[in-house]
């Protein structure tokens, strides 16, 4: 019962982190418009993100547009959208290949090593899936930090970091530990080959039988014992 609870925990909290990847991948606020100077009251703000990017005014008004030509974007931009796509792939086949090896489901049947090797899978799928978001989001935000303080960088083309890039470190974390959580809470493989729900104790499946004690002469101390003829 604690594997079967801490598998629902795990995979809740790895299709949550997923969902959030989606959500990375779709904001435009992975670079937003620094202020910097003496004036800082300005009329639009700008965000970037790698599929489109917004100017938000304050009036309220938003107009967005997508970029006309992928191969004229920076390669941090092109190797987002590549993993970031891939992530979301690879969080979507986690999550049908962890909802085949948990316990709480029928696939597979009652054979628990193949119910525990596909747990074990759906684990290292999660946090591949975090490490492709990671990659991107923090390549991104190294990008991102080196034209804030580089002193050939105009001051309108300087960008601070948007919320969609905490949004994905946020991510990245809950898939790599559910991930691990999901992989650990896999049976323990007995020498004989079988797999047990996790306990650790002395095995008396294979232990040789000890023989038994020979039977006691009956006696007795309160009635003297008497012949008869």
């Amino acid at each position: 019962m604690v594997n079967t609870g801490m598998q629902l925990i795990s995979f809740t909290c790895a299709v949550t982190g997923w969902i959030m990847a989606i959500a990375v991948t779709a904001l435009p606020q992975w670079k937003v418009s620094a202020f910097i100077g003496s004036n800082i009251l300005t009329s639009e703000i700008k965000w970037e993100g790698i599929w489109m990017n917004c100017i938000y005014q304050t009036t309220g008004h938003m107009q967005c547009k997508t970029y006309d030509s992928m191969l004229a974007l920076p390669p941090d931009i092109q190797a987002a959208r590549a993993l970031m796509c891939l992530a979301i792939f690879m969080g979507w086949l986690s999550c049908t290949v962890s909802c085949c090896g948990m316990k709480c489901t029928t696939c597979a049947g009652d054979d628990r090593r193949a119910k525990a090797g596909i747990a074990l899978s759906g684990g290292v799928l999660f946090i591949l899936t975090g490490l492709c978001v990671l990659i991107p989001v923090s390549w991104t935000a190294n990008t991102v930090i080196q034209d804030f303080y580089n002193p050939n960088v105009p001051l309108m083309h300087k960008r601070e970091l948007g919320q969609a890039i905490y949004l994905g470190w946020a991510s990245a974390v809950i898939l790599m530990i559910s991930g691990a959580v999901l992989s650990s809470t896999c049976p323990l493989m007995e020498r004989d080959g079988r797999y047990r729900r996790g306990y650790i104790g002395r095995s008396f499946a294979n232990s040789p039988a000890s023989a038994p004690d020979p039977p006691k002469p009956i006696t007795s101390n309160s009635v003297p014992l008497k012949e008869y003829v």
